[in-house]
């Protein structure tokens, strides 16, 4: 049996690693340890419970007004210790968080063999996201596997010179993840009602706006232009918008004294995964500053409008599933509004061809380990 031991640690990262946690633990191949460093506490915690997965190792990092450079260090040396003891054949990182850097820079330090998965992402710009372009940098510069959820990305690795070799294009997880999430609410009546009844003030008439805002790069103008933009939206009338609020605390703050008491904004909390999902499948347009969103919104239909100046992700705006609008308040409107008032605009972007996957992604990962 190999060992392979799989860390990390926000709700993202939980979302896109279920499916590879629970396809390594079915596969009588490998040994599988799964550690989490609670970058993300409560919403990791969500994630894990939404696909009954119980890590091995629970590093507890989080500590409030941790900075980047605490989450680093905390991260680096607990997952250090963590390979020290369980001697490893290779270790699995997703994406660009820190966690990810953290431990796969302490897999590099004990010649442990890295395995990068959504691998090759890039905006050629350090600031933008940040610190999340650097960090995939960084873990694509030393992965011995790096497993490209898209031809773009694949290309991308390759210009910087990465041996063909190390790259494997295997579809986005994510995409796994959404599937095995969207069936079980489809033939779930308990778990389809469950999801339901958490948003009794959602009308029928009225199309559904689903926001997600969080990105460091936009605290402070970015946020509020975003914000402004939801309180001029609101006022048609003909809209609901829902945004479940990031617990950081500069977005928390912002969105109270920009959102609350909007008629038609709901600011609530925080979801689970598969409500979340419910939500998704629900809403007619999605405004979001998200990665993850920016891939699962074009599988179920969905328009984006992604508020950020570039992103990683180019594939799903080159395929007009998604639509770049940054942060200026007078363009989110008018994009919005665009698909509001126009359905064949609106056809034109919710029919585009999802680019990333088809939901064998981690069943792509395991056999490469497998057979290496």
């Amino acid at each position: 049996m190999k060992k392979v031991v799989i860390v990390f640690g926000t709700r993202p990262e939980a979302i896109k690693m279920a499916p590879v946690v629970k396809t390594f633990r079915s596969d009588p191949r490998f040994e599988t340890v799964v550690c989490v460093s609670g970058q993300h506490r409560s919403m990791l915690d969500q994630v894990l419970s939404a696909f009954d997965i119980v890590p091995d190792i629970d590093l507890k990092v989080m500590r409030p007004g941790q900075t980047l450079t605490d989450v680093t260090v905390n991260v680096l040396q607990g997952v250090s210790d963590v390979l020290s003891a369980a001697k490893p054949d290779m270790v699995l990182v997703h994406g660009d968080t820190t966690t990810a850097m953290a431990a796969a820079t302490a897999a590099f330090y004990q010649q442990v063999p890295v395995g990068h998965v959504e691998a090759g992402l890039r905006t050629h710009n350090m600031w933008q996201p940040w610190p999340e372009e650097m960090n995939r940098c960084v873990i694509d510069l030393f992965a011995r596997w790096l497993f490209a959820p898209t031809e773009t990305a694949r290309t991308a690795l390759l210009a910087e010179r990465i041996p063909e070799e190390r790259i494997v294009v295997t579809g986005n997880t994510v995409i796994d993840a959404l599937l095995i999430a969207s069936e079980r609410i489809r033939t779930d009546p308990a778990v389809k009602r469950l999801c339901k009844d958490q948003f009794p003030f959602l009308q029928p008439d009225k199309r559904l706006v689903l926001v997600t805002a969080h990105r460091r790069e936009n605290f402070g103008g970015g946020l509020r232009g975003i914000y402004e933009a939801l309180a001029r939206l609101a006022r048609r009338g003909d809209v609901q918008i829902v945004y479940p609020v990031h617990l950081n605390e500069n977005v928390r703050r912002a969105a109270s004294e920009i959102l609350s008491g909007v008629e038609g904004v709901f600011l609530i909390e925080p979801l689970e995964y598969l409500p979340f999902v419910y939500l998704m499948n629900r809403s007619h347009i999605i405004v979001t500053d998200s990665g993850g969103i920016q891939e699962e919104a074009p599988a179920l239909g969905k328009p984006v409008l992604v508020t950020r100046e570039v992103t990683e992700r180019p594939e799903a705006v080159a395929a007009n599933a998604a639509r770049l609008v940054g942060t200026d308040t007078a363009r989110i409107v008018a994009e919005t509004e665009l698909l509001l008032d126009s359905p064949d605009e609106y056809r034109k972007v919710s029919c585009a061809e999802s680019p990333y996957g088809d939901g064998r992604a981690a069943q792509r990962i395991v056999e490469t380990l497998a057979n290496f």
